[in-house]
């Protein structure tokens, strides 16, 4: 199902400016906002980080973990476990790890966008994604709003380079893509602007991760 329609802004604004979210952001900072579940955080999900903080010339890269997909359902693993993960995996003084959605009390990616840019006004947001989830990206809680919010970088990931060219968002916002060789430019662009990143390939994959785990637990 596409859910394409408007996503009207969640109530309490106000009160997300209250909150502290523990970022240190300058103005004018070019910054990439990574988001998922990260149920572990593995090698994966350092690529796209890395490749996005360097191909973007990003001068702040947090990875956001949120408290549950509402795609997938509630995580296996608690947030301070995956957050603990994500720190292993986010290195260099330019990354962050953040449990800013838990802390704003949002669920949903565009009211993340939206609270983050409210309280950052003068910050250059990019939204960075790996190929596998623009597959499912027109599935989003108002997913053509929060193209026309924030800039996206989409990372190469195995299974999903060559699919994710063809799924509904890239086909619906092609007049909108960058080619790669401009990606430096992508936080300076007027959404709704995207690029698509290519970057080492790692075949590791959280779910596969979390089996290994349960399997040595059982043994």
């Amino acid at each position: 199902m596409w859910f394409a329609g408007p996503a009207p802004r969640a109530a309490g604004g106000v009160a997300h400016g209250a909150v502290n979210l523990g970022l240190h952001l300058e103005p004018g900072m070019k910054v990439g906002l990574f988001g998922g579940s990260f149920d572990p955080a593995h090698q994966g999900h350092a690529l796209v980080a890395e490749t996005a903080l360097r191909r973007l010339g990003l001068d702040r890269l947090i990875w956001l973990v949120s408290p549950g997909n509402p795609l997938k359902g509630a995580a296996s693993t608690d947030l301070d476990r995956r957050l603990a993960s994500a720190r292993v995996r986010a290195t260099g003084p330019r990354m962050t790890v953040s449990a800013a959605e838990a802390k704003l009390g949002v669920r949903y990616t565009i009211d993340t966008v939206r609270a983050l840019k409210a309280r950052y006004p003068t910050v250059r947001f990019v939204w960075i994604m790996g190929a596998d989830s623009l597959l499912d990206f027109h599935r989003w809680r108002g997913w053509t709003e929060l193209m026309a919010e924030v800039p996206v970088a989409v990372v190469t990931r195995p299974g999903a380079a060559i699919r994710s060219r063809l799924a509904p968002a890239a086909r619906r916002f092609a007049h909108a893509r960058l080619p790669s060789s401009q990606a430096g430019r992508l936080a300076f662009a007027r959404p709704p602007a995207w690029t698509f990143l290519r970057a080492p390939w790692s075949f590791a994959s959280s779910t596969a991760l979390r089996a290994r785990t349960e399997t040595l637990t059982r043994s």
